[in-house]
């Protein structure tokens, strides 16, 4: 017999076994993320070489997905709020369906990164709607359980991308090579979207609640201004259009903090930015998810194009620092950042250093004849310290902000995220290819260098952050 339980909104009754299926829902579209996230880290070399798309094409395939969703994260997250969560997440989730299928037969490089940045735009439509489903359709226990399976769950869907991409383009599938790495999103979208519109609550949404489109629009300008001159300029030289555009990206900057200290219903709340500890863990979240994105994509191409590894074999090649950030997510989620608050961000910073040196130190003795065996050790390390710092880094940014701001903080917080990866994958790539000319092992040191530069840059930052998480549940960040 089906228990039931009052939703925490009073919308009426809804079933146990209803709230673990929408969980299930909320799951996979969150997995779907995950893996569009990280399933180019591999398959990246196949697609330039087979499109003819260069450099070029490597630097942006995940960097177009994870600039749309960083830019548009918060503004999803209010469309829900106006217009209804489940319809939002239908969108969201026909949208990516249909920006898969683009991908999966894009005829050139140019269409390729439409279709990438469509995906990430419907992404921040339909992610930002699960945690707002669930919170107010289940129950208090339910909840607590729910968000306690995020991190394991989609730390799997993490290993699963590179993985599947791995194996997808060695078994070169029906001739297609690296297409079904986003065709099979189509499948998985069309019964995500067939489960959804049964089992989701019906939900009209608040036409009251005002979105600001000034503010993501100036948000958008910044991060495309900063990101194209950036990755233009350190790749092809400081040309007039790279510099405009670092000083386009600024201006708008600029522009969009005015916007949020006088727009009466502002993307981030002024008072959040004014908090110190929450500023702190954003701009340590920024550096410490840039240079970990951006050297994982790096080791992939290096693994690949200077060890001369297939793509399945380079997939495995990976898996110690992917179970590395496993383990340490699985320790940190089962008390450790309760116990240890920011310090556990301390230790993370230091193991990422240390396996990232150990990195360095292969590198730079051994070149291109470095053994994946002998690399494994220093790699299941760096995902030890990279793992104690995702799981802990946003949670703690929290532990000083009021109850009321953190549905904004959460959300700001993982747009952060995704922004993050995208300019540590595009800008660090960027470095990587610049350095090039001299060799792949003297390119992979120099990004290494880098990485770990910035990565060092967190610490003064953590002195700053509040000293322990919230106690409150919640998803984490993204």
């Amino acid at each position: 017999m089906t228990t039931t339980t009052t939703a925490p909104t009073g919308a009426g009754a809804i079933s146990t076994r209803a709230m673990w299926a929408i969980l299930g829902l909320v799951l996979l579209a969150d997995a779907l993320d995950m893996i569009d996230s990280t399933i180019t880290n591999i398959a990246a070399p196949t697609i330039a070489r087979d499109l003819a798309g260069g450099e070029g094409l490597i630097k942006w395939l995940g960097t177009a997905y994870m600039l749309a969703m960083g830019v548009l994260l918060v503004t999803g997250g209010r469309l829900g709020d106006k217009f209804g969560q489940r319809r939002l997440f239908l969108t969201g989730m026909a949208g990516f369906t249909a920006a898969s299928a683009v991908a999966g037969l894009a005829p050139n490089p140019a269409v390729l990164i439409l279709a990438r940045i469509v995906q990430g735009a419907f992404g921040a439509l339909l992610i930002p709607q699960g945690a707002a489903i669930m919170t107010k359709a289940f129950s208090r226990d339910l909840l607590t359980k729910a968000f306690s399976l995020f991190g394991p769950l989609l730390g799997l869907a993490t290993v699963g991308g590179p993985v599947l991409a791995g194996f997808v383009i060695d078994a070169d599938l029906f001739g297609l090579s690296w297409r079904p790495i986003f065709l099979i999103n189509v499948v998985l979208g069309v019964a995500g979207l067939a489960i959804a519109s049964r089992i989701l609550p019906a939900d009209e949404g608040d036409r009251a609640t005002v979105l600001d489109g000034w503010g993501a629009g100036l948000l958008a300008a910044t991060m495309f201004g900063l990101l194209y001159g950036l990755v233009e300029g350190s790749a092809n030289g400081w040309s007039p259009a790279a510099i405009l555009a670092v000083i386009g990206g600024l201006v708008a900057f600029v522009l969009f903090a005015y916007r949020q200290r006088t727009a009466a219903y502002p993307l981030i709340k002024p008072s959040l930015l004014g908090n110190r500890g929450f500023s702190s863990g954003l701009l340590t979240g920024l550096a410490v998810f840039a240079a970990t994105t951006g050297l994982i994509y790096v080791l992939s191409l290096f693994i690949q194009q200077g060890l001369h590894v297939s793509p399945r074999n380079a997939s495995f090649a990976l898996l110690p620092l992917t179970l590395g950030i496993i383990a340490s997510a699985f320790a940190a989620m089962g008390g450790l950042v309760a116990r240890l608050g920011r310090t556990l961000i301390f230790i993370g910073l230091a193991v990422v250093l240390a396996g990232g040196a150990w990195i360095l130190a292969l590198t730079v003795t051994a070149g291109t004849g470095l053994s994946l065996w002998a690399l494994a050790p220093a790699l299941f390390v760096t995902g030890v310290g990279m793992g104690c710092c995702y799981s802990t880094v946003f949670d703690v940014a929290l532990g000083d902000i009021d109850p009321d701001e953190a549905g904004s903080a959460s959300g700001s917080l993982s747009s952060v995220q995704q922004l993050a990866a995208g300019i540590g994958s595009a800008a660090i790539t960027s470095i990587f290819f610049h350095a090039a000319g001299a060799g792949l092992a003297h390119a992979v040191t120099v990004t290494l260098v880098v990485a770990l530069c910035l990565v060092a840059i967190g610490f003064p930052l953590v002195t700053l952050m509040p000293r322990n998480a919230p106690a409150e549940p919640g998803p984490g960040g993204h």
